[in-house]
């Protein structure tokens, strides 16, 4: 079943969106600009993910793009605009793509990115920033921002937490593009398809997690994990044992501990 839109999605001239199968899929489509970022795409991400969050015939999210290129950054008429900008300018602009990560990182639904191509500067951002990724072979990932003289200094705090600090030097200090292996191997990326299997890999993946998961749990597991860092080691044990007794009070919790004690399916 396929919802319905807002008249200010429909609007979108930059991203698609449509929920099939309850998976919400938000669609890069500027494959002649290789689905470049700028600061009108960056606002309709933005709205995409707000309607795909509270979109009832949504439980899992996914990412994907248009084209050969999953994204190739920020688009040339964009870094050039930037360069009249002054400070003001420009922490406004800044604080518009850090609140786009804020956003998918804190959702409370599973993002999944889908990588058929390249995905470069900012838009290896955005694959790094979703919960779970697929990506095909041939692609290639990396921050190129120091070969500019610029700075890759919002994903930064995202990797850090991601990958660790060896591997996040490793390719912020670098900007040398990484192959799709390398890339899994050290954690950016969570799986690899071949080209032609990608889509139904990723639709089999979201539909096993709508269908064995509880979107509760994943919900909670979700912001868990994003508020974990920040508590020092006593902090965190409270915090999650305070989630723990929560979640065993959960409608969820119980209706899952009842079909497993009477051997039945759990339909989610």
């Amino acid at each position: 079943m396929e919802n319905l839109l807002t008249p200010e999605l429909e609007a979108l001239r930059y991203i698609q969106y449509k929920a099939q199968d309850r998976i919400g899929y938000i669609t890069l489509n500027r494959p002649d600009k290789r689905n470049a970022l700028n600061a009108d795409v960056i606002t309709e991400l933005k709205q995409a993910f707000e309607f795909a969050e509270d979109d009832e015939e949504t439980k899992v999210i996914v990412l994907r793009s248009a084209g050969d290129v999953f994204c190739a950054g920020a688009d040339l008429a964009y870094i050039q605009e930037l360069q009249g900008y002054g400070y003001t300018d420009n922490l406004e602009d800044s604080t518009h793509l850090m609140q786009l990560f804020h956003q998918i990182y804190t959702l409370k639904k599973v993002v999944i990115a889908q990588v058929q191509g390249h995905a470069l500067a900012g838009g290896c951002g955005l694959a790094a920033i979703c919960d779970l990724s697929f990506a095909v072979p041939e692609a290639k990932f990396g921050y190129t921002e120091v070969k500019i003289g610029f700075l890759p200094a919002i994903v930064s705090v995202f990797l850090l937490r991601k990958i660790g600090e060896s591997r996040t030097k490793q390719l912020l200090l670098t900007g040398d593009p990484v192959s799709a292996q390398a890339a899994l191997d050290m954690g950016l990326i969570t799986f690899l398809a071949p080209k032609e299997e990608l889509a139904a890999n990723v639709h089999t993946f979201a539909q096993r997690l709508c269908r064995e998961n509880s979107g509760q749990s994943m919900e909670v597991t979700k912001e868990m994990l994003a508020h974990l860092p920040e508590l020092d080691l006593e902090e965190g044990l409270r915090y999650a044992a305070q989630r723990n007794a929560e979640a065993r009070g959960s409608e969820d919790c119980r209706k899952g501990i009842a079909a497993f004690l009477s051997k039945e399916k759990i339909g989610w």
